[in-house]
């Protein structure tokens, strides 16, 4: 072999086996939702127009906001129907796709009938604001072995196999045809391509959850249980919740499906829209807590459940804090703030991140009823009680509504976004902000801190990659030309980035390496 390529050869090499590091299998770092991967090698660049360092794009739908995750070798995630990948489904669904991770082919899809007016507690609604036209499936499943965990478009958990029904209809659900036809038609045959459902929980009917919108939730797994935010929400009409006792934090069987546990807050009207903050969990001198962001602006500590309770007999979750993120905000009569953007309650729609001892959550007022005012918060998580007063170990006022999740670097520096168009680096340990760098448009989605660089995008489609370092740097900035509301995720060497409409797999190309170890 020439010495030339002798030299190149083992770098080469090097490359492919770190690149193989690691699946991403959830939202965020497994329990902490720290939104921070140790994956190696990502570009710095890339661009979809010339090729540079494109692997494969995927058409999803026309307007999807969820975050992929990748696991298994394939890659999930949430979409509309508007671009069907199966004609006989016609019309507006939510859509789960699994492509396969290599070449972004399609392997097989959950397809999930619109939310009606079904159930009592739906009647009298508009329809429209139970699941929101064309939005599809916005949670991103987490996965686990061969099983693949997901809040669908009508707020159900349900366990999928990981196959589909490529290896036949496991059980013990066997309503698969029944469930992805729309009401009062005659049910499709179930095919390969279709979703093999293991189990399924629905939260309205069970648990008397009344979602909103569109529900978003993140599986989390610790053992054999499944944590899950309610996506307990408002009337269509915005004027109360219709169910003030439902639960807002649930605990299921990974296994079976079976309720084991809820919270006993029973929030209800101080719920400011819905229930959307995804739960996180972490070790505090011990013991291991369950972080939950409340739609009323409260962020709170439960203990993890460490034993399944007798069949039948659901526990209540152990407060052991709670954190009031916004504690001269109005608390009663909290309808009479609805479009008011001056003053009004707050909520928390990213999820909270544990770190170091400490949960750092963004809240403030409704990005669509409330007033723009947010900040960032960090929290002593050692403390219990009400700790508003005493927990506090900083706040930093952000631009306007925050929609993120907050990245942290290993040495202390914190990224989030906001819906003022911009992307904040403050200094985790103090709250001091380094730098800030603005979007063409609010930023939905939250950061990925990867290989020294930040990823984030905009609703009007700019994605842009920075150095994570203490001085702005900006490395790229490119036009994607669709909406961005998910988080790009890195997984065994590929960068993923989601728009409305496409998932790009993005990785730096054989050239490209070579050129750098060139240099």
């Amino acid at each position: 072999m020439p010495p030339r390529h002798a030299r190149l050869l083992l770098p080469l090499i090097l490359y492919a086996l770190a690149a193989a590091a690691a699946d991403q299998p959830q939202w965020g770092q497994r329990f902490t939702r720290n939104m921070v991967s140790d994956e190696t090698n990502l570009p710095d660049s890339f661009d979809p127009k010339t090729g540079k360092n494109i692997k494969w794009v995927a058409k999803l739908g026309t307007d999807s906001y969820a975050t992929p995750t990748v696991a298994g070798g394939k890659v999930f995630i949430g979409a509309n129907n508007n671009v069907p990948r199966d004609k006989r489904h016609v019309g507006d669904r939510g859509v789960l796709m699994c492509l396969d991770e290599k070449d972004g082919s399609f392997c097989w899809q959950l397809v999930v009938p619109k939310r009606n007016d079904d159930l009592p507690i739906f009647r009298g609604d508009d329809i429209r604001m139970l699941d929101w036209p064309g939005v599809g499936m916005c949670s991103p499943p987490t996965v686990e072995g061969d099983r693949v965990y997901m809040f669908t478009n009508r707020a159900e958990a349900v366990c999928l196999d990981i196959a589909g029904m490529a290896n036949g209809n496991d059980g013990p659900y066997l309503d698969e045809s029944k469930h992805m036809t729309p009401a009062g038609q005659t049910p499709l045959e179930v095919g390969p391509k279709d979703a093999d459902i293991i189990w399924l929980y629905d939260f309205p009917k069970e648990l008397g959850v009344h979602q909103h919108d569109g529900p978003f939730a993140s599986p989390l797994i610790h053992g054999r249980f499944l944590y899950l935010n309610s996506n307990n929400g408002l009337n269509s009409a915005h004027n109360k919740i219709p169910c003030p006792d439902a639960p807002n934090l649930v605990v299921l069987d990974k296994t079976t499906g079976r309720l084991l546990a809820r919270d006993g807050e029973r929030l209800g009207e101080s719920i400011v829209h819905s229930t959307w903050s995804a739960p996180a969990l972490g070790d505090v001198n011990g013991r291991t807590l369950i972080f939950f962001g409340g739609g009323n602006g409260v962020c709170y500590a439960f203990e993890a459940l460490q034993e399944a309770p007798p069949e039948g007999q659901p526990a209540t979750l152990k407060k052991v804090w709670q954190a009031d993120c916004d504690p001269t905000g109005p608390k009663e009569n909290t309808r009479q703030y609805q479009g008011n953007r001056k003053e009004s309650p707050s909520n928390i729609k990213g999820t909270a991140v544990f770190y170091k001892n400490r949960v750092y959550v963004a809240a403030g007022g409704d990005v669509w009823w409330g007033k723009p005012k947010s900040w960032l918060k960090c929290i002593d998580a050692t403390k219990t009680g009400d700790i508003t007063a005493t927990a506090l170990v900083w706040s930093y006022a952000l631009q306007r509504h925050c929609m993120s999740t907050p990245a942290i670097t290993a040495d202390g520096l914190l990224f989030i976004g906001d819906c003022g168009r911009t992307l904040h680096c403050v200094d985790a340990e103090t709250g001091k902000p380094y730098w800030t760098h603005l979007l063409n448009d609010q930023i939905w989605s939250s950061p990925l801190v990867a290989d020294g660089k930040v990823y984030i995008g905009s609703r009007r489609g700019d994605f842009c990659i920075l150095a994570a370092a203490k001085e702005k740097k900006l490395l790229c900035s490119v036009e994607l030309g669709s909406p961005i509301a998910g988080g790009a995720v890195a997984a065994n060497g590929t960068l993923y980035v989601p728009t409305a409409t496409h998932l790009y797999a993005v990785a730096v190309t054989q050239s490209a390496r070579i050129a750098k170890e060139e240099k």
